[in-house]
């Protein structure tokens, strides 16, 4: 796999993570996407995982079968924001779980919000 990238991509399981972003424990974090329209897009069946970084010296396609690893080419795959926004969209679904159940017995909404800000609505 290339080093220093900035997006994992696991398609087996359905896993985008994004390696600049880490959890309180230094952990990178990534979440299962269940869309499996997008999963099973055709365009994918022969790719095992890709790396995706800065640079385009760091970007990587790993293939299920022989095919040798190769450079991301988003004129065959797409943008890979289509990957990064599925992230971004679970990553503020997660704030906003967490922010959802942060309560405190007998709070009120205005407490709350005094306490953690208003309900996260941009991750």
């Amino acid at each position: 796999m290339a080093s220093n990238a900035n997006w994992t991509i696991i398609f087996d399981d359905k896993m985008i993570i994004n390696q600049s972003v880490k959890n309180d424990e230094g952990h990178s974090i990534g979440y299962t996407i269940n869309d499996d329209a997008f999963w099973n897009d055709s365009k994918w069946s022969n790719i095992w995982a890709i790396q995706h970084g800065a640079t385009v010296s760091t970007d990587e396609v790993e293939y299920r079968d022989e095919t040798p690893h190769s450079a991301y080419d988003a004129s065959v795959l797409g943008d890979i924001s289509q990957f990064t926004t599925r992230w971004d969209a679970a990553h503020l679904e997660n704030f906003q779980t967490i922010w959802d159940f942060d309560n405190v017995e007998g709070e009120t909404e205005a407490e709350k919000i005094a306490r953690l800000g208003a309900r996260p609505t941009s991750s």
